[in-house]
């Protein structure tokens, strides 16, 4: 049997995830099985979700609506994209002022 991979999650992933149990009123094991990751892990997550919930309204602070994390987590796409871009730019223009320094009769 091949050893287990590893995964990593974000942040975000591991919030959506919790949230996906807590706002539906569905069982871990059910949220579980429809993202294809390990109930109890998934069960640490709504416990820490839970728990920063709670420690937020005490504070008086209120938890994001669902469309405003939906909403927040399109930002972060968007701006994740931009970065991506940005990166591309960056190298292409490197590339091109490279080339023009090595064209013949430039100095």
């Amino acid at each position: 049997m091949p050893p287990r991979q590893r995964r990593s999650y974000t942040a975000e992933y591991k919030v959506e995830a919790a949230h996906r149990v807590i706002d539906s009123g569905r069982t871990i094991s059910e949220v579980a099985r429809e993202l294809g990751i390990d109930p109890g892990m998934l069960s640490v997550w709504v416990k820490h979700e839970r728990r920063r919930i709670t420690a937020a309204e005490a504070h008086g602070d209120t938890p994001l609506e669902p469309a405003e994390r939906a909403e927040l987590q399109r930002l972060r796409r968007q701006v994740a994209e931009l970065e991506k871009d940005n990166q591309f730019l960056v190298k292409a223009s490197a590339y091109f002022a490279a080339m023009q320094k090595n064209r013949p009769g430039s100095s």
